[in-house]
């Protein structure tokens, strides 16, 4: 699809410095937004760094075809086939579940629909970024502007490389903290909204009670291991929940990838860390997580356009998380788990 097309099917057009729109329908699958910082005059912010990553990433970087920019793009690796196993049904039709806990909820009422050790406390890894995400979208002012400070920057090892004294729009800055996952974004949206890090987490304890979370406690905004930090599977859907009413959360997990224009001109282009999305054509959100301790996480949610179901699996394997979540998704909306896949 060409950029004016692409334009022409979007509500509401807005051109503010280097943002070129705000709002996104959401039945969306693309984001491009050039989002820049405020502050043109700051130089030197570089590409996200692709150490040894909290997510699961795309495997090189391809040049984007714009004239008379340095640009770099992230190109996705191919979603994992399903691995067959000997039985990919229990009882009932009920979809095997490999993760250590994981549970299934219809969306709109809360109804518990599966549920494995959903009740275990574990790490959670950048799936609690989600609470991080509900936070700072509740405080509303999504289109001001956020100045980066030095404490910002401490984070690894998914980061954007954000520099002290940039400036950035709010609203940008959860765009690419829940398509991507960066970990200095989501200090320096922690850090904005509370204060500091510490009070943020304060906040973040605060809203898990008053959702009923009670196996959470969390520590950070961006899911790294941390003394005392976890959550359950139940939990998560509570939060996921309450995320997923949220029109702002809702119209940014769903979205494929988006292209981000750094300080210094160059455009990368990052593609959303939940295979699910490209696997599934029901699936609309919402957020990936790994960590050594936590293994692989994955809050998820799918829309039937009758029904929206969120799935929770953690501490999954790699092979699996992605086949698990997306049987549980095609069976909560009424499908069938072996023809859950629709690429």
């Amino acid at each position: 699809m060409s950029i004016q097309s692409f334009m022409r099917c979007l509500p509401v057009s807005v051109h503010s410095g280097s943002l070129l729109f705000s709002r996104l329908p959401l039945a969306c699958a693309a984001l491009v937004v050039f989002a820049g910082p405020w502050a043109p005059s700051v130089q030197g912010a570089s590409s996200s760094k692709k150490a040894a990553s909290e997510e699961s990433r795309p495997a090189r970087k391809q040049a984007l075809g714009t004239a008379g920019k340095s640009s770099s793009k992230t190109a996705p690796k191919a979603p994992a086939k399903a691995v067959a196993v000997e039985r990919d049904e229990v009882e009932g039709g009920i979809p095997r579940v490999h993760a250590a806990s994981a549970i299934l909820v219809d969306a709109s009422s809360g109804k518990v629909l599966h549920a494995v050790n959903a009740d275990q406390e574990r790490a959670v890894a950048s799936t609690q970024k989600l609470m991080t995400a509900l936070l700072v979208a509740e405080a509303g002012g999504l289109d001001k502007p956020v100045r980066i400070e030095q404490s910002d920057t401490w984070a690894e090892p998914s980061k954007l490389d954000i520099k002290a004294g940039e400036v950035y729009r709010r609203g940008d800055l959860l765009r690419i903290l829940l398509v991507k996952s960066m970990n200095d974004v989501a200090r320096a949206l922690a850090r904005d909204n509370a204060g500091s890090v510490e009070a943020f987490a304060r906040k973040m304890n605060a809203k898990a009670e008053q959702l009923g979370m009670s196996h959470s406690h969390f520590v950070n905004p961006n899911g790294l291991p941390a003394k005392g930090q976890h959550s359950s599977a139940r939990d998560m859907a509570k939060l996921a929940t309450a995320a997923y009413k949220v029109k702002a959360i809702r119209e940014i997990v769903c979205l494929k990838e988006i292209q981000w224009q750094h300080p210094d001109g160059r455009v990368t282009e990052y593609h959303n860390t939940n295979r699910v999305l490209a696997s599934l054509k029901q699936c609309n959100g919402m957020k990936t997580g790994y960590t050594q301790a936590a293994g692989f996480c994955l809050v998820s949610s799918a829309s039937s356009g009758r029904r929206d179901v969120i799935s929770v699996v953690l501490g999954d394997a790699k092979t699996y998380v992605w086949q698990d979540s997306e049987r549980l998704l095609a069976w909560g909306l009424g499908g069938s788990t072996s023809t859950a896949q629709n690429r």
